[in-house]
């Protein structure tokens, strides 16, 4: 087992859709992309399995749901064999950086540090961030990488397989995720919805399928399904103009699901107003944030 922490937005997700090559995480230019702890599932044939963990960027929390977002990322440090620390290739540690590596020095697992978007910089420039962060603790490995264009990312599964120990394989071969189908098409559809959406509601929104179903010819799945948000003036944003917002979203989300699925997709969407649900508990779990994790 292997975890893959950082602050948000550094590509943890993008990483791991990489590594398994194929898109199990969504992702997005917004922090809080990723709320769940993900499980992806590498099998090779003669190396053996790696369950790779995905979590939450760690961050202050500023409501309930950031702070079962921060606890389920800080709890999947101590249930792994390793900890894959993924930073930007600065040379200055910031404060969240300084505070994730205040809680991997408590903890005894071996930790890789890796640092990602190496395409945006020169190569240079890496051997300081290299000394940075080796300041703060004593890495396993150092692997400097690109998660976007897959640049070194072999040599990090390749690392792994050498320092993980032996055991049970956990999971069939076939398997990529835990993540239930229901949950994906949800992640799906609040992916699009970030991507279109301006900086303010995204945060806000949270996506529940109401319905997901085959039709009897077996040639086309009705989905239907709801995008939760804050205030009445974010519905009206989400809606968009004579619902154009809306239709773009539910296009967007339709295309990818309908590659996902391999079928035809019959999508509907409807926007309710929960005010301040990501601090009710109830919620939060009834959105498919898992309590059980925190």
């Amino acid at each position: 087992f292997v975890t893959i922490i950082g602050r948000p937005n550094v590509g943890k997700s993008t990483l791991m859709n990489q590594i398994i090559g194929q898109k199990i995480a969504i992702t997005s230019n917004k922090p809080q992309t990723t709320r769940n702890k993900i499980q992806t599932v590498l099998t090779e044939e003669n190396r053996g399995q790696i369950v790779f963990v995905d979590t939450p960027g760690i961050h202050q929390a500023k409501n309930r749901l950031g702070e079962y977002m921060v606890n389920v990322a800080q709890k999947s440090m101590k249930d792994v064999d390793v900890v894959c620390w993924l930073v930007e290739p600065d040379d200055y540690v910031g404060q969240g950086d300084a505070h994730i590596a205040k809680q991997l020095a408590a903890s005894n697992t071996p930790v890789f540090l890796i640092i990602n978007k190496i395409d945006m910089v020169s190569n240079d420039k890496i051997p300081a961030v290299i000394e940075h962060f080796r300041n703060l603790l004593d890495f396993e490995e150092v692997i400097p990488l690109s998660a976007k264009t897959g640049k070194n990312c072999n040599v990090l599964v390749d690392l792994l397989f050498e320092r993980l120990p032996f055991g049970p394989m956990f999971y069939d071969e076939d398997t990529l995720t835990d993540q239930p189908m229901r949950q994906i098409v949800a992640e799906v559809i609040r992916e699009k919805a970030l991507h279109a959406l301006n900086e303010e509601v995204p945060h806000g929104i949270a996506v529940s399928i109401d319905q997901m179903k085959e039709r009897s010819s077996g040639k086309l799945m009705d989905i239907d399904a709801t995008i939760i948000c804050e205030k009445d003036s974010h519905k009206g944003i989400v809606i968009g103009k004579q619902g154009a917002m809306l239709k773009k979203i539910g296009s967007n989300a339709r295309y990818e699901i309908e590659h996902m699925l391999d079928e035809k997709v019959n999508l509907k969407l409807w926007v309710k107003v929960k005010k301040d649900w990501r601090d009710s508990d109830f919620l939060i779990q009834n959105f498919g944030y898992r309590k059980d994790e925190e």
